[in-house]
C-alpha cells in the first residue's frame, strides 16, 4: 500500500521540536494546582481574618453594651429611689420621721453620701449627710441652683461629674415631685461606686474597661488610683473620635492607642442618661493571637499541599503523556501507509475509550481504503445521472424554445408579403400566441428560481374561496371548450386564510396540468371541508399517474409520458412549482391517482369564519398615464432601449434612452428636467450593475428618484442582492401590461416615500 504521510510526519526531530510533552504538561498541572490552592488558602486566610476581626470588634461592642447598660441600671436605680421618696408628704412628718426615712433610703443607696429635700421655691427642708451633720429647716435658697432648675423643668436633672479635693469623682442627681407643693430631692452620689461595675468587666487576659465622663475625664477604671488622679482621657485620639461620633460624626476606627501608648482594639457604648462613654480596649497583640496562629497553621497546610500537587501533577502527567506518546507513534505508523497498527492502552478512564476509538478510526480507514474505488465508481454514476438530467432539461428546454422561435420567423417572414387586414390581424395573433409560450416557458423557470432564493414572502389575507373558484373557471373555460373537455366548478361560500395570489398560482398549475393530461371527459374543481382546513380539489379524467412516479412528478423538468405516445406541451416545472409554493405556504399538496382513470390533486389551506359583513372588492380602474413625466431607460442594448423608448412614448411619457449614467445625464441636462422613473438593465457594460448606475444618478441628482431593474438573468444571488437593496425586478422578456402597470404605479408614488422601493411580487 502506498504511505499517505510525508517526510515531516516521520521525522523523529519533529516531536522534540515541539517541546518534551511531559515537561509541558508536568509544569501547566503543577502551576495550575498551585495557583489553584494558593488561591484558595490565601483567600481563606484573608477572610478569615475579616471574620475573625469582625467578630473580635462584635465581642468587644457587645461587652461595651452590657457594661454601660449596667451603669445605667446603677443610676435609675437612684433616680427610681428618689421619685419614691418624692412622693412621702414630708410636710406632714415629724422631723424624727423624715430622718428615719433618709437614712434609710442612704443604707439602700451606698452611692449616696448626701440627701437635701427643697421646698417647691427651692428653699432647703432637710439635709443628711454622711459626712457632715444633720440640717434641719434652715432655708437657704436653692432656686438658682442648676440641679433644681433642671429637675423642675425635666422631672430628673443628672448633674456634671466633679471631682472632690481634686481627686473623688461626684456628681448630683435631682428629682422633681408630682405635685407642686411637694418640691425636689436631691442626691450627692459618690461615683467610685462604678467602679465595681467596670472591674466586674474581663476582656482578655490583659484587656480593661473604663468609663469618661462628658468633660473627657476618668470616671471608673479598674486603676482606681487613675480614677483619683483625675486623669483626663481627652487628649486619646479614639476617645474624642468617639465623642465626635456621639454629635453624628464617623465611627471611630476600632484600633488606637491607650493611655500608655499601647495599641489596642478598642470598642464604646454611651452610657444612658448620662453623656458618658464606656470604653473596652484589647491589646492587638493578644486579640489577634489567635488569628496569626491560624494564618499560620493555614500557611504551613498550603506549602504541604503545594508539595503535593507538585507530586501529584508530575504523576498526573506522566499518566496522560505515556498514552499521548503511543498514540503518536500510533498514528505515525498508520500515516506510513501500515493501517493495520493499532493501540492498547489500559488505564480505565477516557484515555482508554480514545485509544479504542483510535483503533475503530484506523480500521473504518482501512475499510475506506478498501471500499474508496467502489465509492468513486457510484459517485461517479451518480454524477453521469446528473449529467445525464441536465442535459435532458438543456435538450427540451432547447426543442421548446426553438419551437415558438421558429414559429416567430416564420411569421416575419408571412408579414414582408403583402396581405389584407384580415390575414394581418390572424398573423398577428400568431405571434402573440408564439411570445406567450415563450413567455410562459420564462415564467416558470424565473418561478423555480425565485422560489429557490426564497424572495417570496407570503402576503396571507383572508378572502372567499368563491373569488378563487370564479377566476379559475375564468381562465380555462375556453381551453377547455377548445379541447372538448367539460369543466365544472362547485360554488362555495367558505373563507381561507392564505396569499391569495400564490394560492391561486397553485390551483391554477394543477388546473392546467390537470387539461394538459386529459384527453376526454371532464376536470373537476371543488372543495371538502376537513377538520379546521378546507381542501381545494383538482379531480380529472386524465391519463393517470403511476405510483411509483407520485413523487417524481414534483421534481423539477419531470414530464410524464404518455402511453398513446402523444407529446405533452410543457416543461416539466409546474408542479415543481406547486411543491414549492406548498412549502412555502404550510398548505400540504396531495396526490391519489390511478392509471387510465385519472388523478385528484388537492391543496389544503386553512378555513375561517365568515365575516359578518364580506367588503366588495374595489373596481378596478383603468390605468392613466401622467402627462408630462420624464421616464429614464438604460440598458446597453440598442434594440432593448428603441424597443422600450418607442412603447414608453406610445403611452404618452417623455423617454431618456441611454448607455450607461454618464448618457442619462446628458440627456437630463438636454430636457432641463429631472428624471420621474429611471428604469434600468442590471448588467451593463465595463461591469456595472443597475444598482450602482442607479445609485449614481439619484446622488447626482440630489433625489430619491423611484426606480426598479429589467433583467434576463434569473440567477437566484441577483434576485436576493435587488431585494437586498429594495428594487423590483421584471425579467425579459417583459409583458407590455406588466410593464405599464409597475410604471404607473411608481409614478403615482411621491418621491422619498417609504413604499416606493419596496420589493414586490411579480406574477
Amino acid at each position: 500500500m502506498t504511505p499517505i504521510a510525508n517526510s515531516a510526519t516521520n521525522d523523529p526531530a519533529r516531536f522534540g521540536k515541539r517541546g518534551r510533552l511531559f515537561r509541558k504538561y508536568a509544569a501547566m498541572f503543577v502551576a495550575v494546582m498551585s495557583l489553584a490552592l494558593a488561591i484558595n488558602g490565601l483567600s481563606d486566610i484573608w477572610f478569615s481574618y475579616q471574620e475573625q476581626r469582625a467578630l473580635l470588634i462584635r465581642i468587644q461592642h457587645s461587652e461595651a453594651e452590657a457594661a454601660a447598660e449596667k451603669i445605667t441600671q446603677f443610676l435609675k436605680e437612684i433616680t427610681g429611689e428618689l421619685e419614691w421618696a418624692t412622693q412621702l408628704p414630708w410636710s406632714l412628718r415629724t422631723v424624727d420621721e423624715w430622718r428615719f426615712d433618709a437614712v434609710r433610703l442612704m443604707r439602700r443607696l451606698p452611692a449616696v453620701t448626701e440627701i437635701t429635700q427643697l421646698d417647691a421655691h427651692g428653699l432647703e427642708q432637710f439635709q443628711v449627710s454622711r459626712e457632715a451633720p444633720d440640717v434641719i429647716g434652715s432655708h437657704a435658697d436653692h432656686a438658682a441652683d442648676p440641679a433644681f432648675i433642671g429637675a423642675m423643668k425635666n422631672k430628673v436633672y443628672y448633674g456634671p461629674v466633679d471631682f472632690v479635693r481634686e481627686s473623688e469623682p461626684y456628681m448630683t442627681i435631682a428629682v422633681a415631685g408630682e405635685g407642686r407643693d411637694v418640691g425636689v430631692m436631691m442626691a450627692r452620689v459618690n461615683l467610685k461606686f462604678i467602679w465595681e461595675v467596670v472591674s466586674r468587666i474581663h476582656v482578655g487576659k490583659h484587656g480593661r474597661a473604663y468609663v469618661v465622663g462628658a468633660q473627657g475625664r476618668l470616671i471608673a477604671d479598674p486603676d482606681i488610683s487613675m480614677v483619683l488622679r483625675n486623669t483626663d482621657m481627652s487628649r486619646l485620639e479614639h476617645v474624642r473620635a468617639a465623642r465626635a461620633s456621639l454629635s453624628g460624626g464617623s465611627t471611630p476606627y476600632p484600633h488606637a492607642l491607650d493611655i500608655k501608648g499601647q495599641r489596642v482594639l478598642s470598642a464604646y457604648a454611651p452610657v444612658a442618661p448620662v453623656n458618658w462613654l464606656l470604653f473596652v480596649e484589647l491589646p492587638i497583640s493578644e486579640a489577634y493571637a489567635p488569628l496569626y496562629a491560624s494564618i499560620k497553621r493555614s500557611g504551613i497546610l498550603l506549602l504541604a499541599l503545594l508539595a503535593f500537587a507538585a507530586f501529584a501533577g508530575v504523576m498526573l502527567a506522566h499518566r496522560i503523556v505515556v498514552p499521548i506518546r503511543s498514540l503518536h507513534r500510533s498514528a505515525e505508523r498508520i500515516a506510513g501507509g501500515d493501517l493495520t497498527q493499532r493501540i492498547s492502552i489500559s488505564t480505565g478512564d477516557e484515555l482508554e475509550v480514545l485509544g479504542e476509538q483510535f483503533n475503530e478510526m484506523a480500521a473504518r480507514l482501512q475499510d475506506s481504503y478498501a471500499n474508496l474505488e467502489r465509492k468513486v465508481e457510484e459517485r461517479t454514476r451518480e454524477l453521469e445521472v446528473a449529467n445525464q438530467a441536465k442535459s435532458r432539461f438543456l435538450a427540451a428546454a432547447s426543442h421548446d424554445l426553438r419551437q415558438p422561435l421558429h414559429a416567430l420567423g416564420l411569421f416575419v417572414a408571412q408579414l414582408q408579403r403583402r396581405m389584407n387586414a384580415a390575414e394581418r390581424k390572424q398573423l398577428i395573433g400568431r405571434i402573440d400566441a408564439a411570445l406567450s409560450a415563450m413567455n410562459e416557458l420564462f415564467n416558470a423557470l424565473l418561478d423555480i428560481s425565485k422560489l429557490d432564493a426564497g424572495v417570496l414572502t407570503p402576503n396571507v389575507t383572508s378572502f372567499p374561496v368563491a373569488q378563487l373558484l370564479k377566476r379559475v373557471e375564468t381562465t380555462f373555460a375556453g381551453a377547455a371548450r377548445e379541447k372538448g373537455l367539460s369543466l365544472r366548478v362547485i360554488p362555495n361560500s367558505a373563507w381561507v386564510r392564505s396569499d391569495l395570489i400564490l394560492l391561486e398560482r397553485i390551483v391554477l398549475n394543477l388546473v392546467s396540468n390537470a387539461l394538459r393530461y386529459t384527453n376526454k371527459g371532464c376536470v373537476l374543481i371543488g372543495c371538502r371541508l376537513h377538520g379546521d382546513r378546507l381542501r381545494i380539489e383538482v379531480w380529472d379524467t386524465g391519463i393517470g399517474v403511476p405510483h411509483d412516479q407520485q413523487k417524481n412528478i414534483f421534481g423539477e423538468f419531470y414530464r410524464l409520458g404518455d402511453p398513446s405516445g402523444e407529446r405533452r406541451a410543457g416543461l416539466g416545472l409546474g408542479l415543481a412549482i406547486v411543491d414549492r409554493l406548498g412549502r412555502l405556504l404550510d398548505h400540504p399538496i396531495r396526490v391519489a391517482s390511478s392509471v387510465g382513470k385519472g388523478s385528484c390533486f388537492s391543496v389544503s389551506v386553512p378555513r375561517i369564519a365568515a365575516p359578518a359583513e364580506a367588503k366588495e372588492a374595489p373596481p378596478v380602474r383603468a390605468l392613466r398615464t401622467p402627462s408630462g413625466k420624464l421616464v429614464t431607460v438604460i440598458d446597453d442594448d440598442p434594440l432593448v432601449l428603441e424597443g422600450m423608448g418607442g412603447l414608453l412614448r406610445s403611452w404618452g411619457y417623455r423617454v431618456v434612452t441611454a448607455e450607461n449614467d454618464d448618457a442619462a445625464l446628458a440627456g437630463h441636462i438636454e430636457h432641463g428636467a429631472k428624471p420621474d422613473l429611471i428604469i434600468s438593465d442590471y448588467r451593463l457594460l465595463n461591469g456595472k450593475t443597475g444598482i450602482e448606475v442607479i445609485a449614481r444618478l439619484r446622488a447626482h441628482l440630489g433625489a430619491d428618484v423611484p426606480a426598479f431593474l429589467v433583467s434576463g438573468d434569473i440567477n437566484p444571488t441577483l434576485l436576493r442582492e435587488a431585494r437586498v437593496n429594495g428594487f423590483h425586478m421584471l425579467h425579459k422578456p417583459v409583458k407590455p401590461m406588466v410593464l405599464r402597470a409597475l410604471v404607473s404605479q411608481l409614478l403615482k408614488k411621491p418621491a422619498g416615500s417609504g413604499e416606493m422601493n419596496r420589493p414586490q411580487r411579480t406574477h
